[in-house]
């Protein structure tokens, strides 16, 4: 996430509003300049999370900067697309955008997932690191293996509870959509009649972003990821969590002979949630959790 943390210029005419569902399009083409590689089609999953949670920042009426503060249920909270136009950084409207936004979120629990430079930025706003994510990508040999479906033929409401076991809040609408983008693929492990995992990968400005990666054990997970592979071709990416976050979801990708990338800092201000992490191989997104 960029940063922008200067004294505010409390006389600028600077706004702060929800974004409607035609400027989605914005949140995505400043992430692909910042080299963040957003899905293609990210934007509608993302506003269905929380419509009121896609926020702008107008200076004299004109887009300069961006947030979401997506709230889940009463307790949970994720911001991300923290962002001001590199014409407009230094004058203190990020931290404006910021301290509008944030208000949202009451008295929830927060988490984001910062750039390794801003982490003591978002310390001083109340922020403390759990563990890494570390983004590992590469071309894998698809493999097919017994259990694997297509994720719309199990049931969506099977999909959900396992979501939420691993998912911190409820998130049904976002995931309506999130399982169904164009341009993706996502697949679900059979096991015994349960869903013993399900994944997901969506178009990207470069190859394919997978997340989730949520698995019963490292053998469901690898048969997740070799799976959409083979759905999909080209490179995939994956931001798995190190052994802070998971003991072996960082081992599993680099023996499938994925590439590290760049790590951020999963962050909260009230402390890890509780969920299922021992199942999360891969989080869904680094913008809304």
């Amino acid at each position: 996430m960029a940063d922008d943390s200067h004294p505010c210029q409390a006389d600028e005419p600077f706004t702060v509003r929800p974004a409607r569902p035609d400027e989605v399009a914005v949140f995505r083409a400043w992430a692909d300049a910042e080299g963040w590689n957003p899905g293609r089609h990210d934007g509608p999953c993302f506003y269905a999370a929380d419509p009121g949670g896609m926020l702008l920042g107008e200076l004299a009426g004109v887009p300069v900067a961006s947030i979401s503060c997506v709230r889940y249920g009463d307790g949970y909270g994720f911001l991300g697309h923290y962002i001001v136009r590199p014409d407009y950084r230094g004058r203190g409207l990020g931290l404006r955008l910021w301290t509008a936004g944030f208000a949202r979120f009451g008295g929830r629990n927060v988490g984001l997932d910062g750039v390794m430079a801003q982490v003591p930025n978002y310390e001083r706003s109340g922020f403390r690191t759990a563990y890494h994510h570390v983004r590992h990508g590469g071309t894998l040999a698809g493999r097919s293996s017994p259990g694997l479906v297509r994720l719309d033929a199990v049931p969506f409401d099977d999909v959900l509870t396992y979501d939420r076991a691993c998912f911190p809040g409820p998130r049904a609408e976002f995931l309506r959509l999130w399982i169904a983008q164009p341009e993706g693929a996502a697949v679900g492990l059979v096991q015994e009649g349960r869903l013993a995992g399900y994944a997901v990968a969506r178009r990207a400005s470069d190859g394919f972003r997978v997340g989730p990666l949520f698995a019963d054990d490292d053998a469901a997970a690898e048969a997740l990821l070799l799976g959409l592979a083979e759905e999909v071709g080209g490179p995939v990416y994956v931001d798995v969590p190190d052994p802070a976050g998971h003991s072996s979801a960082e081992r599993l990708a680099k023996r499938l002979g994925l590439a590290e990338g760049f790590r951020c800092a999963r962050m909260y201000t009230r402390g890890r949630p509780a969920a299922a992490d021992a199942k999360v191989y891969g989080v869904t997104s680094l913008e809304l959790g």
